[in-house]
C-alpha cells in the first residue's frame, strides 16, 4: 500500500477581518462544533488510518498540536507555507513517501473521503481532485462555489493536491511564475497558450487536454482526479460558508452526544 505523508495549511493574512470577527487571528482556529476548523481537518487525517507523518503550517492549539508531528511557523504566502512544509516532510521522513497537501478550512472533510482519494489516485507528480458541479449542487444545494466548464463536465476544484515530493524542485518554480501572472491575463494567456485558453473560455476543452498542457507547463505527469465527495470542494471563505458548514456540523454533533449518552 502506498505510503503518504500530509502537510495541512493552516496560515493566513494577519490582516483578514473575516477570522478576527470570530476571535481568531487565522480562519483554521475559528471555532466550529466546539473545536477549532483546522482540528475537524487533522482528526480526518487520522481517521483516514493512512496518514504516517503530519506536518502542520501555522498556529495552532494544545489539541491539535497533539496531532501532528512537526509545526512550521507562518511564511505568509501560500507558495512559500507550501514549500517550507514539504521540505520539513522530506527532511524528517526516512521512508518514500507521497505528500497530501490539503489546506486547514475544509472542515467536512472525514477519513473516509480522504481514503478514498488516496486509494484512488493514480502515480504521478501531481494529482489534483476535482468535483462535478452537480455533485456538489445535489450535496450543498444553495452553496456557492466557482466552477470551470469544460466539453467533459463541469467541475469546481478540491481543496486537496497529491505530489511527489522528488519533483517539487521540478515544477514549483513554474507554479511561482504562474501565480506571480495570476493578475496579469495577457502574460497568463501567453503562458498556458491562447488556443487552450480559448477553449476553455466557450467549454469545449477536455480534461485531458488540460492535464496534457498543465503538465507541460509544470514538465511533470500531472492528472484530475473527479471524486464524488462534494465536501472535498467546499472551502470556508466567507460568512455563508461558515454558516453552511455549521449547520452540518452541528446536527452531527448532537447525533454523536446522543449516541455516547
Amino acid at each position: 500500500m502506498q505510503a503518504w505523508n500530509a502537510v495541512v495549511l493552516g496560515g493566513g493574512d494577519a490582516r483578514d477581518p473575516f477570522p478576527a470577527a470570530h476571535g481568531a487571528g487565522v480562519k483554521a482556529l475559528i471555532e466550529l462544533a466546539g473545536k477549532p476548523m483546522g482540528q475537524h481537518v487533522l482528526e480526518a487525517l487520522h481517521d483516514s488510518r493512512r496518514v504516517a507523518r503530519v506536518v502542520y503550517v501555522g498556529p495552532l492549539n494544545a489539541d491539535m498540536r497533539a496531532l501532528v508531528d512537526e509545526v512550521v511557523p507562518d511564511s505568509g504566502s501560500l507558495l512559500g507555507n507550501l514549500e517550507a512544509g514539504v521540505r520539513t516532510l522530506v527532511a524528517s521522513s526516512t521512508e518514500s513517501a507521497r505528500v497530501l497537501v490539503v489546506t486547514a478550512d475544509v472542515p467536512l472533510m472525514t477519513g473516509t473521503m480522504l481514503r478514498d482519494v488516496l486509494s484512488a489516485a493514480p502515480e504521478v507528480a501531481l494529482v489534483y481532485p476535482i468535483v462535478r458541479r452537480e455533485v456538489c449542487e445535489a450535496a450543498f444545494p444553495g452553496g456557492r462555489r466557482t466552477y470551470a466548464r469544460l466539453q467533459d463536465g463541469t467541475f469546481t476544484g478540491g481543496n486537496v493536491f497529491l505530489l511527489d515530493p522528488a519533483l517539487i524542485e521540478r515544477f514549483l518554480p513554474k507554479i511561482r511564475q504562474l501565480f506571480a501572472m495570476r493578475k496579469r491575463p495577457v502574460a497568463l494567456a501567453g503562458l498556458i497558450g491562447w488556443s487552450v485558453l480559448l477553449k476553455l473560455l466557450v467549454g469545449r476543452l477536455r480534461v485531458a487536454e488540460l492535464e496534457r498542457r498543465v503538465g507541460e507547463i509544470l514538465g511533470v505527469p500531472v492528472r484530475a482526479l473527479v471524486t464524488p465527495h462534494a465536501a472535498i470542494g467546499v472551502d470556508v471563505d466567507q460568512e455563508a460558508d461558515l454558516t453552511l458548514v455549521r449547520a452540518r456540523l452541528l446536527p452531527e454533533k448532537a447525533q454523536g452526544k446522543a449516541e455516547a449518552d
